[in-house]
């Protein structure tokens, strides 16, 4: 399996069950808030290598989950690594096509957008490298930042959750969150390499005993070498 297809239904159902299992910590990430999280690595100023931003999908903690075994742990790191090239390779050849991974519920007869896990994800992924974000907040675009710290932040200041306070309202954010997504890939562009390098094997060809590209720690056949076996 290459690095650069997308995840199918079944690959993605199997990661969303194995986030929401009890082997993984209750303050863990789910599909939305990973979709979120990895996203705000995607389009970033700087890029964050794998080592590093792994451990907080499986919590605060940054523990990582009993697997099995070995080969599972492949199998879920490798899909959360596929799950971040897509990201990726959608702002790259289609950005037009992106959209967050929001959650819908009713609300007194209306559907509304749930944006809130997702933009908390964001939210943690801007936190990795909260001094290379900083300009951001003192650009033109900086009012459609704030709304995903308003939806996405653990902690707002108390003359501002009003604006948060009811779920039309986080529907309401939620809704210019998405629009506010294109901007900001604009914004960092320049700034910033390919994201898809980190998780994607380049030339020259990996040795097999190589350290993996995808920035796990592991020799390449014992990592992402093997689904190629």
């Amino acid at each position: 399996m290459h690095l650069d297809e997308p995840l199918s239904d079944k690959e993605f159902n199997e990661l969303d069950q194995f986030l929401l299992s009890d082997r993984c910590a209750d303050d863990g990430m789910t599909m939305d808030s990973l979709h979120g999280y990895l996203t705000a690595l995607a389009i970033g100023p700087q890029e964050v290598p794998m080592t590093e931003w792994l451990p907080r999908v499986w919590g605060s903690s940054g523990k990582s989950p009993v697997f099995k075994n070995e080969k599972e742990e492949q199998r879920i790191v490798g899909l959360i690594a596929r799950f971040m090239n897509e990201i990726a390779i959608t702002f790259e050849v289609a950005p037009k096509e992106f959209e967050p991974l929001y959650c819908e519920h009713e609300w007194e007869g209306k559907s509304l957008v749930d944006g809130e896990a997702w933009a908390w994800g964001f939210w943690e992924g801007m936190n990795l490298r909260a001094d290379a974000w900083e300009p951001i907040w003192n650009s033109n675009i900086a009012a459609m930042v704030e709304s995903i710290y308003l939806l996405g932040a653990e902690e707002i200041e108390e003359s501002e959750m009003e604006l948060a306070d009811d779920p039309v309202k986080r529907h309401k954010l939620a809704i210019e969150v998405e629009a506010a997504i294109p901007h900001i890939h604009k914004y960092w562009l320049p700034q910033r390499k390919s994201a898809v390098v980190q998780v994607q094997r380049t030339t020259p060809k990996v040795g097999r005993n190589d350290e993996c590209t995808c920035g796990s720690g592991k020799k390449f056949k014992k990592c992402c070498g093997a689904e190629q076996q």
